[in-house]
């Protein structure tokens, strides 16, 4: 069989690439995934006790883009869900993002002039970045500022990142800021919510015409060959003159040539006990105790009954890329990364048959509904012009 397109990487971004380009093209594609299914990150699978588990942890769709929400709502039902995380500071269960409540919680003999203070300063549902915070002048907002900087950010960060939060982008901490409200939502996007049936099922839907054939438990090293000279591609030793989208790792796709790109890596551990829930909370983070960095008990995510309930364990680590069996999580956002990144982006700027997207490809942190936008406009500017 020919093909139009070959899609490395089976996770959201080759899915959402393979269904355009087979539904709004109507070109033929193979979509290659080394692992022993698709959704890469994104997967989920019934458990052996029945409960519905994501594989690599926790994933919450949410994002204000109202064409992303429609796109993905041609392939599921949602299940309307607002994500709440609790951090374990102290004896206190308390609010993450760190907010009004928080300061409740963890400042009970100075809350009021702790609030007071950050009322004056800032407005209300401002999220304010750690580090920023940690500049204020006024002294009662930065002895808020060094608790929250050393009960909540520093060793999280480290256990997460393995640096000090001050040796990252600063991405890393706006993502997580204090938020001046009594909003206990993670996220405040307009559209929020799980897959009804799933991430799996629903990709499984996406990647349901007859023209898209599937090739699991393959490396694609093992039939696809690249000229790096002659910026060619060969599929099983035959020249292929079509498109290629890499959704993978782009230090990988030009064998390291510059150095490996550092990532993180996750090691999940799933427990499963015979009791309706084991935790008050879907995630539950902590920052200053154990090696595992949160833990999640999926039913609260489903929606699932059952007499059972499975939580996970998460415990970062340093991605090893001579380890088959390691996947990279999450980029390493600091200046040196990004440099070493933009010398790989140049030499992908010569593959004019060749498009890297994606988080690993792009070696930048996106949530699920950049990478489905940044799919869609592909199409819309590359291919078909509208």
């Amino acid at each position: 069989m020919s093909y139009d397109f070959i899609i490395i990487g089976a996770g959201i971004a080759g899915i959402t690439m393979a269904e355009q380009a087979a539904n709004i093209l109507g070109k033929k594609v193979l979509l290659i995934d080394k692992r022993n299914h698709i959704g890469g990150n994104c997967y989920d699978y019934y458990n052996d006790d029945g409960i519905l588990v994501h594989k690599y942890g926790p994933h919450i769709f949410h994002t204000n883009n109202t064409k992303v929400y429609n796109y993905l709502s041609l392939y599921t039902t949602w299940i309307s869900y607002n994500h709440k995380v609790l951090g374990k500071i102290g004896g206190n269960l308390v609010p993450i993002p760190f907010n009004l409540i928080s300061i409740d919680k963890c400042l009970p003999d100075i809350s009021n002039n702790v609030k007071t203070a950050i009322l004056d300063e800032y407005e209300v549902n401002q999220k304010v970045p750690i580090l920023e915070m940690k500049k204020s002048d006024n002294p009662i907002i930065a002895k808020l500022a060094h608790f929250v900087y050393e009960n909540v950010f520093l060793h999280y960060t480290e256990k997460m990142w393995g640096l000090t939060p001050e040796e990252l982008d600063a991405s890393v901490t706006s993502r997580v800021p204090i938020q001046i409200s009594y909003d206990c939502r993670y996220f405040q996007d307009v559209y929020q919510g799980i897959p009804r049936d799933g991430y799996t099922n629903m990709f499984n839907n996406m990647l349901s015409n007859h023209n898209i054939n599937i090739l699991l438990e393959k490396d694609y090293h093992d039939i696809i060959s690249i000229d790096y000279e002659q910026k060619k591609i060969y599929l099983y030793d035959e020249e292929f003159t079509g498109e290629v989208i890499f959704t993978g790792m782009i230090d990988e796709f030009f064998n390291y040539e510059y150095g490996p790109l550092p990532y993180r890596a996750m090691v999940f551990m799933d427990e499963t006990s015979n009791q309706e829930h084991f935790q008050e909370n879907a995630t539950i983070n902590y920052p200053n105790d154990y090696h595992f960095t949160r833990i999640t008990e999926y039913k609260y995510l489903t929606g699932q009954v059952s007499d059972k309930t499975t939580i996970q364990l998460e415990f970062p680590e340093e991605y090893d890329y001579t380890d088959k069996n390691a996947i990279a999580c999450y980029p390493i956002p600091q200046e040196k990364n990004e440099k070493l990144y933009m010398k790989y982006k140049l030499l992908a700027d010569e593959f004019e048959q060749v498009t890297f997207i994606g988080r690993l490809a792009e070696y930048k942190y996106m949530n699920m509904d950049v990478v489905v936008e940044k799919v869609l406009n592909l199409i819309s500017e590359k291919f078909t012009g509208v």
